[in-house]
């Protein structure tokens, strides 16, 4: 298996995109008809040994009950159930091979079916993102059944409160009046690995409401680490802020790479928008999955 790998990875072409500075290599099954391995992904996705990026987007994949299977890679080797900006990414990237139009076509992913429509000539897509459950069985948060609403977690001394979320993907938010990139990096990753209360891991969003309509965020992505943007993160900030009842339905999402529409549904159904745009095309090279990273 690890000679087809490497036969294989002479063969492996790119395509970089990213949305809001959240990065992904689309890799396309006609050019590579195997899916990269974990340590294989750990080394593509390196920023300084690799083609660097948050990920690796490996489709079209031919899929049951979609016009389009994907599967999502993180950088750490691990495999995402759904990735917001990775699905406006492989929306864009299915428009600028000529496989899609403006008209919407669906896409599954090992969170679930989505919808995407690529609007305004490319510049802006669309993707119906499913819906949002707040329950401990469905996230997966460990304890009794019950929706996680305000509970509080001791991280590093101290307590905050916290909001569970899955729209696909685990997530879990913290409500706070100043978010800020030093204290994702402290909180992110403790409450990534914290398996005792999330079996799954989770994804970590610091959230300031700023008005009914606008709420910034901070992202610690599970398997990614720091994120300057997130689709399925701001599906869940939005959809917990709406939870509180602190913002409308139709709320504004600041990432530090730039905003992001969301509409939240009466049922908690997520609609998303935003861009996504091409960086290049790369031909990695063999010696990028020949070499041994560092410890």
């Amino acid at each position: 298996m690890r000679g087809v790998a490497l036969a294989l990875s002479l063969q492996m072409r790119f395509f970089k995109y990213h949305a809001l500075g959240n990065d992904y290599l689309v890799l396309d099954p006609q050019d590579a008809p195997q899916c990269p391995s974990p340590e294989d992904t750990v080394k593509i996705c390196h920023r300084n040994f690799g083609l660097g990026s948050d990920g690796i987007l490996y489709g079209p994949e031919k899929s049951e009950g979609a016009d389009f299977g994907l599967r999502i890679l993180n950088p750490d080797g691990s495999e995402a159930e759904k990735s917001g900006n990775g699905l406006r990414i492989f929306a864009k990237y299915l428009f600028d091979t000529g496989r899609v139009s403006d008209k919407p076509f669906t896409v599954n992913t090992l969170g679930g079916k989505v919808t995407c429509q690529v609007r305004k000539g490319g510049a802006e897509i669309e993707v119906e993102m499913g819906r949002v459950s707040f329950h401990s069985d469905d996230i997966p948060v460990n304890g009794e059944p019950r929706e996680v609403l305000n509970e509080p977690v001791e991280v590093k001394g101290k307590t905050w409160s916290t909001y569970a979320a899955t729209i696909g993907n685990p997530h879990v938010v913290l409500p706070m009046e100043k978010v800020t990139k030093e204290l994702a990096h402290e909180l992110g990753p403790v409450l990534e690995n914290m398996t005792s209360r999330f079996p799954n891991r989770t994804n970590v969003q610091l959230l300031q409401v700023l008005d009914r309509n606008n709420i910034q965020i901070e992202i610690w992505e599970r398997g990614a680490g720091y994120t300057l943007a997130s689709g399925s993160s701001s599906s869940a900030a939005a959809a917990v802020a709406h939870k509180m009842g602190a913002c409308d339905g139709d709320i504004t999402v600041h990432c530090p790479g730039g905003d992001i529409g969301i509409k939240v549904a009466p049922d908690f159904s997520i609609t998303m928008v935003g861009p996504a745009t091409r960086v290049g095309e790369y031909q990695m090279d063999s010696a990028v999955i020949e070499q041994t990273l560092p410890t």
